[in-house]
């Protein structure tokens, strides 16, 4: 099945509601750089502090990793739909979707999200070993999302 083709009535009915250029081309990463740069931001700080508080302020140490549990969740949710504005995006600019290492960025920092999550929600009860990949991966994640944000400016200038 051709993705394109059947993304294309979606992105043609976007295209009716008389979006201007501008915001159908910048309008994805604007929206991702603030979901990425501070909500992001803070999931991160707020999982480490939790995680490196532990024996110090147990109250606010247990703060910052339900603060994290809360916004990591969120989180996850709008990168996926920002993906999804993101392709669409592309489509309504006649733009190729697989050809960019921006678009595969974006694919495995939610695959590392997402398997990061699984880990958060099935295996952490299986000892300390897991949350200290969960940790490690995050900020892998994390990272990748900084450097998919770069190669996304990068694609938003060259078109």
């Amino acid at each position: 099945m051709d993705i394109r083709a059947a993304l294309q009535p979606i992105a043609d009915w976007f295209g009716g509601l008389g979006v201007p250029e501008p915001i159908v081309h910048w309008g994805h990463p604007v929206m991702m750089g603030i979901v990425v740069l501070v909500m992001g931001s803070y999931t991160v700080y707020a999982g480490w502090r939790g995680r490196l508080m532990v024996g110090e302020d147990e109250a606010l140490a247990a703060k910052h990793r339900d603060d994290h549990k809360k916004l990591a969740g969120l989180m996850f949710l709008f990168i996926v739909l920002g993906f999804t504005g993101g392709v669409l995006s592309l489509v309504m600019q006649e733009q190729p979707i697989f050809q960019s290492v921006h678009f595969w960025t974006g694919t495995a920092a939610i695959a590392l999200l997402l398997i990061n999550g699984l880990i958060a929600a099935l295996l952490f009860s299986q000892g300390k070993a897991f949350r200290t990949v969960h940790a490690y991966l995050g900020t892998i994640a994390f990272a990748l999302l900084l450097l998919h944000g770069v190669f996304g400016l990068k694609l938003g200038l060259s078109i």
